[in-house]
């Protein structure tokens, strides 16, 4: 037989048992999704919404089955509160709940559906206005990012602490 021949014949093969082998490989399965209040804790940026979360007793209800749509304060939305404020709201359970859950619209409500709305109302039982010249806003916060999707609704991230209207 002809070297070049037996050659060819070997890498056949040797492709031939990589297609096999790499036809019994099974694809590792699909990590799941997280839900709102673990994925607001992996990004790092929303360590005082998750402290506020924790002192008001609504981490169980946002890991729960919702859906909810979360229009989610940065740390920096909070660090523009005046002085004191954010320390006050945590002793203040109720206040704090109030606004936590005024953060909070039933559903899951994406980007295209929050730019034909021009206001919602909230899980605490009021109503945000809802912009879009300029950029979407919600009352006076401006949205910086939207559409970070969870196993149980969908986080737009806003750049103000939303307070309830009196």
């Amino acid at each position: 037989m002809n070297i070049d021949r037996i050659s060819t014949r070997a890498v056949l093969a040797a492709g031939l048992l990589s297609l096999v082998a790499a036809s019994q490989v099974q694809a590792a399965p699909a990590k799941p999704m997280a839900d709102i209040v673990d994925t607001a804790v992996a990004a790092g940026t929303f360590k005082t919404l998750a402290a506020a979360l924790q002192a008001a007793g609504l981490v169980d209800t946002l890991k729960g089955e919702g859906p909810f749509t979360v229009f989610a304060p940065t740390d920096e939305a909070f660090a523009k509160l005046p002085a004191g404020t954010v320390d006050a709201l945590l002793k203040d359970k109720k206040k704090l709940t109030e606004i936590l859950t005024y953060h909070v619209v039933s559903g899951r409500v994406m980007a295209s559906d929050v730019v034909k709305m021009s206001t919602a109302k909230t899980v605490q039982g009021g109503t945000i206005a809802i912009g879009t010249s300029g950029g979407v806003t919600v009352d006076a916060a401006r949205v910086l990012k939207t559409d970070i999707k969870t196993s149980n609704g969908v986080i737009h991230v806003i750049d103000t602490v939303l307070m309830p209207r009196q």
